[in-house]
């Protein structure tokens, strides 16, 4: 079951009947595509925000900060973080609003950016899409190798110390000690509890909002005007340079999985190696403009770029892993 279903099913009432767009035609397919994308942030960035803003006042969140900072867990953490994007349903740009809502609640970064790379990059559609349109043994060695760029991608920008980069907005989360204390009172009545949370969450809502709605405006424009005929003519080569070409040409791009696979099938059997339809499909949904205009608004350009640095090669390496072996 898609829990996103109503909201396609909404995108497509308002697009198609009562604007009256052609399916399938450039505006149709743009058009749809913002409405969906930005309905479905927006609620996902209230409703992440504000459980996250419960969960910072009742969860001992400075206690577990500072038990995966202090303790060695040689690596478990980063792989509990991957794994969590594995089996969560979002997009680059959805799962954005859980990865605020984990910085916000002092978890480190890298382990929240191992999170970040993998929720698009290796989910539950790559599990059960893929068995069926390329074998068990590329879904395998695929999610084994999407999993451990997220890992060591998360790693690296734990190791870069680049927490300083992160906006220091979101750093600022509050326990329930916190609020006691600046209120003055023992405890909160749940009216005034549910109002706090409801600000708390809606702060950092309304900073990001209008970036989503940017973003993904971008992103439908490009998901509607650009041919997949253009990318195919580029794709088809078999030298080394078509995994970097692949990457860079998928990176501007926005879709999810789900829809993109599809098109990757395509393109692989037209005769684009596999290692490069991959890097083509990973750049898509891992990195991105809409993406990159959200998250500034939350970190600096330095980590920005550490970012889609580190993800970039990582998916270089895969496409290049994939051409050699298959």
């Amino acid at each position: 079951m898609d829990i996103f279903g109503p909201i396609q099913l909404f995108a497509d009432l308002v697009t198609y009947k009562w604007l009256g767009m052609v399916p399938h035609s450039y505006w149709g397919d743009a058009i749809n595509f913002f409405i969906y994308d930005t309905i479905k942030i927006g609620l996902l960035l209230v409703v992440i925000n504000y459980v996250m803003a419960v969960t910072r006042y009742y969860f001992p969140v400075e206690k577990v900060r500072n038990i995966l900072i202090k303790r060695r867990w040689f690596g478990l953490d980063y792989l509990f973080a991957a794994l969590l994007g594995v089996v969560t349903p979002f997009c680059s740009c959805s799962s954005i609003p859980l990865f605020i809502g984990f910085v916000g609640a002092g978890i480190p970064l890298g382990v929240t950016f191992a999170f970040l790379i993998a929720s698009p990059l290796v989910n539950e559609s790559s599990l059960y899409l893929f068995p069926a349109m390329f074998g068990m043994k590329v879904t395998i060695i695929y999610n084994i190798v999407g999993i451990t760029i997220a890992m060591i991608g998360g790693y690296v920008i734990q190791k870069l110390g680049m927490e300083r980069f992160v906006k220091p907005e979101l750093l600022k989360f509050k326990s329930r000690s916190k609020v006691q204390q600046e209120n003055g009172e023992v405890s909160l009545p749940i009216k005034e509890l549910a109002g706090y949370f409801w600000d708390d969450g809606m702060n950092i809502t309304r900073n990001i909002f209008p970036y989503v709605i940017l973003g993904v405006g971008i992103g439908a424009l490009i998901h509607g005007f650009v041919p997949a005929t253009l990318i195919e003519k580029y794709l088809s080569s078999k030298t080394w340079s078509s995994v970097p070409l692949a990457t860079l040409i998928g990176a501007p791009l926005y879709a999810n999985s789900v829809s993109i696979i599809p098109v990757m099938e395509a393109l692989v059997g037209k005769g684009v190696p596999l290692g490069t339809a991959l890097s083509f499909m990973t750049a898509i949904v891992t990195i991105s403009i809409p993406e990159s205009m959200i998250l500034k608004k939350v970190m600096r350009w330095q980590l920005l770029a550490a970012f889609f640095g580190i993800t970039i090669a990582g998916i270089m390496v895969m496409g290049y892993l994939f051409n050699s072996i298959l």
